[in-house]
């Protein structure tokens, strides 16, 4: 057992406005049907001005709390784990505190990024800070608005992402029977390109010009390429999670995969046939929500039913980088 600890709660946010596919396909000339027959998906929910990332975050994050029965007490540790934070400086983490009104607590946070794997990284270093007694109350979250960067002259991304937030919040388990048993990560720095977004740090300055900006603000992907890569790296890391879980591929109650596209999540269900039903699928009405994805499927999960006690589940994504993580938790 890496580490002993409880989900004891989650929560999710999504957007007021429902963007449906259709709505997409009169916007830019296409037939009635076509964005979703091309990518598979029906829906996603886009954010409005004042739904920030951290405005996100922070009702996803009460919903958890409230689920956790904390009560007033604060969590030992809040960590933001985002794909694209809100602002540069300060971290994400410190402005959801703030929205949770424990702006005077004192309460450490951070960020960590690994692009769409964030907040599985977070779950890593909170779980990691529990099993060397650091913390006992970890609070992590999940909030990204793809729609600030999407190129509206590009069919994939245009159509594929989703804007939203999930929050999980864990607590140190005494029993020894629940928490993180088996983890493995790789990443492939040689595909940094396939997926970027260049603006927002220092590699593009004011000096550079407005347009340069504004290109470099527009999400690049090769998703072809990202795709061949990321499912090459999959099974590797799937098979080493597992062994050091000292858990079979058919004992995994449940598969919480990153919604990446309709066919990355069509190829994790090839990878555990043939019982893919456990391969929570919620791509068609959500779309690819970068961080958010994997939070908010755990979510699902958990309040459906589909994740229970005593369950092993998978959490299991891929990110830009290139790089892909499989993590087993004994709920």
């Amino acid at each position: 057992m890496f580490s002993n600890f409880a989900i004891v709660g989650w929560g999710a946010y999504r957007p007021r406005q429902r963007l449906a596919s259709e709505d997409l396909d009169r916007r830019h000339g296409h037939p009635p049907g076509w964005t979703a027959a091309e990518f598979g998906i029906a829906a996603r929910h886009v954010a409005d001005a004042d739904e920030t990332t951290s405005m996100m975050a922070a009702a996803a994050a009460r919903i958890a709390l409230d689920r956790a029965g904390w009560g007033d007490a604060a969590p030992d540790v809040i960590i933001g784990g985002c794909g694209v934070m809100e602002q540069p400086i300060p971290s994400t983490a410190v402005l959801v505190q703030d929205r949770l009104g424990l702006g005077l607590s004192g309460v450490p946070c951070f960020d960590v990024n690994q692009t769409c794997l964030s907040f599985v990284a977070a779950l890593d270093v909170a779980a990691t800070g529990i099993a060397a007694g650091r913390w006992r109350r970890a609070l992590m979250f999940a909030s990204d608005i793809a729609s600030a960067g999407l190129d509206p002259a590009v069919p994939k991304t245009r159509s594929i992402f989703g804007d939203g937030a999930a929050a999980i919040a864990i607590e140190a388990a005494d029993d020894g029977t629940r928490g993180l048993i088996g983890a493995a990560s790789v990443t492939h720095g040689a595909h940094q390109a396939l997926a970027q977004l260049r603006a927002g740090g220092t590699r593009l300055r004011v000096e550079e010009g407005y347009d340069a900006l504004v290109a470099g603000s527009r999400f690049e992907m090769d998703a072809f390429g990202i795709f061949k890569a990321a499912a090459k790296a999959l099974p590797g890391v799937i098979e080493r999670a597992l062994a050091e879980a000292g858990v079979t591929r058919e004992a995994i109650a449940c598969v919480v995969c990153h919604q990446a596209s309709a066919p990355g999540v069509a190829h994790v269900k090839r990878l555990f046939a043939p019982d893919d039903t456990r391969v929570i699928d919620l791509f068609a009405t959500h779309g690819n929500q970068i961080a958010a994805s994997i939070p908010t499927v755990l979510a699902h999960a958990l309040e459906s039913g589909k994740a229970k006690p005593g369950d092993a589940i998978l959490l299991l994504g891929t990110a830009a980088g290139i790089s892909a993580t499989a993590m087993v938790i004994r709920l």
